[in-house]
């Protein structure tokens, strides 16, 4: 892993593969660069099945739009809450994109959560991979000013008496840590499901609310040695982490994933709505 993390590096300072994200040749990527490097890895993205066929059509959820400071707008899909309040989760896809996997799992989320405003964000700005090379490109190429202005306007667009919390996976997984932080004292809670974890410290200072962390114990690439320091890291931060390590693989969440584990993820689903429920009352 090790080795392979180095490789990357050496790539993406030879070729600029990431210079759309402003960072100084060869200084140390961050904890997003870091997992977006390893769809330079053709065992990563393969480890990634094509997701199957699903169509979904949801009576309640709506497409929104919003602006970001960076002078653009920004997609999302939202569920109005019920009755006006202030409590609001922000979900944030896999590598493919806001599909309809998501969008049908933000439903169910909805459901079970009660009256909660939730925004699946589109941080690819529309595009949606449907195999494993368009998702590594689309990871990769995404520009990490704007995919913070998409979180930063979305905050905005939730207003500042919002109560946040966040979830992801895999590539949102660790994108839900970054708009945790990003949400600042407004953040009650995160959620991540095998994502890469923030590894400054100094910025882990920061956090506001508590962090669920649902991790896959065959999982290659945030492995048990990668969540191992996560647990250092928020403990030297003074944060609060459960890591739960199911005996998984990375992606196990996801029924519309061929190695999707319906056990792992009978375990993690009411940990992470009994987590949220406790937050956003």
């Amino acid at each position: 892993m090790k080795r392979f993390l180095l490789f990357s590096l050496l790539a993406f300072c030879g070729v600029s593969a990431f210079s759309q994200s402003r960072v100084v040749c060869c200084s140390k990527p961050s904890a997003t660069q870091q997992f977006a490097m390893l769809a330079s890895s053709r065992e990563f993205r393969m480890s990634h099945l094509k997701p199957l066929p699903l169509h979904f059509q949801s009576s309640i959820g709506k497409s929104i739009t919003y602006k970001t400071a960076d002078g653009k707008t920004a997609n999302a899909y939202e569920f109005k809450a019920q009755k006006p309040t202030n409590n609001y989760l922000l979900i944030v896809h896999e590598w493919w994109g806001l599909n309809d996997w998501v969008k049908k799992e933000s439903e169910k989320i909805y459901t079970d959560l009660g009256n909660v405003n939730i925004i699946d964000l589109d941080m690819y700005d529309g595009k949606v991979a449907t195999d494993e090379k368009e998702a590594g490109k689309y990871m990769q190429d995404l520009n990490e000013d704007r995919a913070k202005a998409i979180i930063n306007g979305a905050i905005a667009y939730v207003g500042p008496k919002a109560h946040i919390a966040t979830v992801g996976w895999c590539f949102g997984g660790g994108w839900s840590l970054q708009a945790a932080l990003l949400g600042g004292k407004q953040t009650v809670g995160c959620v991540m499901y095998y994502g890469m974890p923030e590894q400054d410290v100094q910025r882990l200072k920061t956090l506001h609310g508590d962090v669920l962390g649902n991790f896959a114990t065959k999982d290659q690439w945030i492995s048990t040695k990668v969540v191992a320091k996560f647990k250092t890291d928020m403990k030297a931060a003074g944060k609060k982490l459960t890591a739960i390590e199911y005996d998984a693989n990375h992606g196990f969440a996801n029924p519309s994933n061929p190695g999707y584990d319906s056990q792992a993820t009978k375990l993690a689903y009411p940990k992470t709505i009994a987590f949220l429920k406790a937050r956003l009352r």
